[in-house]
């Protein structure tokens, strides 16, 4: 496939690859990984259990490092930064949301989005996030008080607090049920279409493909395809 250099695009992988090391074995988790992203898109990474797709969320979010290539956000060669800066990165320009909530349990939902809103240097202000979720009137509800979907709209709550340059979301739906699931992924569409934010998703799921504004398709850890979808469906349109 063609190799991505446009230098002027939000997000870009450049010829990335990733070897884990375990004493004399080596591990080729990702190899000639090439794509890009424009700011304000909803990108959906797609591809089968193995395929690479987390670790290429990882080395974005700077939570893993690259042994080759380039990776750069927002005209920063993040993949160059010392561990000092990675941590700021990690810190100030990136929203994480998983698929388990990882909330701290003996604080309100209000409290667990502040938790994240005073390590940054430009947070939203934590209640009205909150508000934005559709979570105002169980702010004061511990995580244990919660559905799986509400805990999981703190969670989203808690990282768009932060004011992050990219929200990065690892199968987002995975531990909820369709309808509560559907109901996550229109949250995580709105915030990038009214609040435009750049959102990656990251699925084995297929037909999600559908809502993004560019899909990008992993196989064996490297990029197969990297498509703009000129037919973005809304959420409730989606059956899987």
């Amino acid at each position: 496939m063609d190799k991505y250099k446009n230098m002027s695009a939000f997000v870009s992988f450049q010829d990335v690859k990733k070897v884990y090391k375990t004493g004399e074995v080596e591990i080729q988790a990702l190899h000639d990984v090439n794509f890009e992203i424009e700011k304000g898109e909803f990108c959906v990474i797609v591809g089968a259990s193995g395929a690479g797709k987390t670790t290429i969320l990882n080395i974005l979010g700077g939570m893993d490092t690259l042994s080759e290539g380039k990776v750069c956000l927002d005209g920063q060669e993040i993949s160059a930064f010392p561990k000092k800066q990675l941590t700021d990165y990690r810190r100030y320009d990136v929203g994480f949301v998983f698929q388990f909530y990882n909330l701290v349990q003996n604080l309100t939902a209000l409290e667990n989005v502040e938790l994240a809103a005073q390590i940054c240097r430009d947070p939203l202000d934590a209640a009205a996030v909150l508000e934005q979720v559709g979570l105002k009137d169980r702010a004061g509800n511990f995580p244990a008080q919660l559905s799986g979907g509400e805990q999981q709209r703190v969670a989203i709550a808690r990282a768009l607090a932060k004011n992050p340059k990219i929200l990065l979301c690892d199968e987002p739906t995975g531990a909820l049920d369709y309808n509560t699931g559907k109901a996550v992924l229109k949250l995580l569409q709105n915030t990038c279409r009214e609040m435009g934010r750049t959102v990656i998703v990251i699925t084995h799921n297929q037909a999600l493909t559908a809502m993004a504004d560019r899909i990008i398709t992993v196989k064996s850890g490297t990029v197969v395809s990297m498509v703009k979808n000129e037919n973005i469906v809304d959420v409730a349109e989606i059956e899987w």
